[in-house]
């Protein structure tokens, strides 16, 4: 019942998941008929829906059974294998935490979102925007757990990880940048490359980009924002003159697949982790194809074992430390 186009959109993804990829998905809703034609698929009843713009903590703790409370509950015991939502971020995050936990030794958790690099592997940005205020031991964390989960799921053996700031220098940036550049350099068992700039968000830099929550959510908007002026603009251009739309019938097939790349459809949503169970944060506006893509997303995942990759590289940076 989450998100933008809620419940058609939802409902047509994970039915197009379940039928056309035979991923087993449960839904969680009300059983009274507004959740529409759900085919074949099994209905985890849940009486309560948390708003868009709800307080999330609030909610999580008074809507005991709303759909995001259930569906980390039916993570938590067993009954899925991964929840996805794309509905409210934060009651999500907090229907994750409070209901599935959070791994052993976890400060907090965060939430990993892949940019687009054409040409190559996505770049995950971590945190996106579950922690405003960090402290420098927390993005040391925050990479630790991205670069397990980059691992896991795109197979790179020693990921690199940067550190988002103003400057290359190790001298720039605010204190906490400051703090864990120091840290990083120190050894925390991530293969540190130093700090990196907004421009170099999606140059393949590096396989992870650490900054604190506000910083990355900033960073994601304004990314987002620019790509969507920039694909207007292209799109005004070429329907501006005969001219120029003669010359887009030549262009527009060969920039569609670099269209494609850039899609938040595609990439799956992003990834909350440092909960016990993997959670599936989507966009408030995903299509039925973008909730295909993280069904698929959650689905592998859950087959790789990432809680347990990220709890081992936790514990590995743990025993290091002592």
């Amino acid at each position: 019942m989450g998100g933008d186009r809620a419940p058609g959109e939802i409902v047509a993804g994970a039915r197009e998941a379940s039928e056309t990829l035979g991923i087993p998905v449960v839904l969680v809703g009300p059983r009274d008929g507004s959740l529409g034609d759900v085919g074949d698929l099994e209905v985890l009843a849940a009486s309560e829906v948390i708003a868009m713009d709800e307080d999330a903590g609030r909610a999580v703790r008074t809507k005991k059974d709303s759909t995001l409370v259930r569906a980390a509950e039916a993570v938590r015991d067993g009954r899925a294998s991964a929840m996805v939502s794309a509905g409210n971020t934060g009651a999500t995050m907090a229907s994750a935490l409070l209901r599935m936990g959070r791994l052993p030794g976890v400060a907090r958790p965060a939430i990993a979102t892949p940019i687009p690099v054409v040409g190559g592997s996505p770049t995950i940005l971590t945190d996106a925007g579950a922690n405003a205020e960090c402290r420098p031991e927390w993005l040391v964390q925050f990479a630790q757990m991205a670069a397990a989960y980059v691992a896991a799921r795109y197979e790179i053996s020693d990921p690199s990880v940067a550190l988002l700031s103003i400057g290359e220098e190790e001298t720039k940036g605010n204190e906490l940048v400051k703090c864990a550049h120091e840290l990083f350099a120190g050894g925390v068992g991530v293969r540190f490359v130093g700090n990196v700039e907004g421009r170099d968000l999606m140059s393949g830099c590096a396989d992870v980009v650490v900054a604190d929550g506000f910083t990355g959510n900033v960073a994601l908007k304004a990314l987002e924002g620019a790509l969507r002026t920039f694909m207007s603009i292209l799109g005004k251009a070429i329907g501006s003159t005969p001219e120029t739309r003669a010359a887009g019938d030549v262009l527009v097939p060969a920039l569609l697949p670099y269209a494609a790349a850039v899609d938040p459809d595609e990439t799956g949503g992003a990834m909350l982790l440092g909960v016990d169970g993997v959670c599936i944060i989507s966009h408030g506006s995903s299509s039925a194809r973008a909730i295909v893509n993280a069904v698929k997303l959650a689905h592998e995942m859950a087959e790789k074992d990432l809680v347990g990759h990220v709890r081992a590289a936790l514990g590995t940076a743990a025993s290091r430390a002592v």
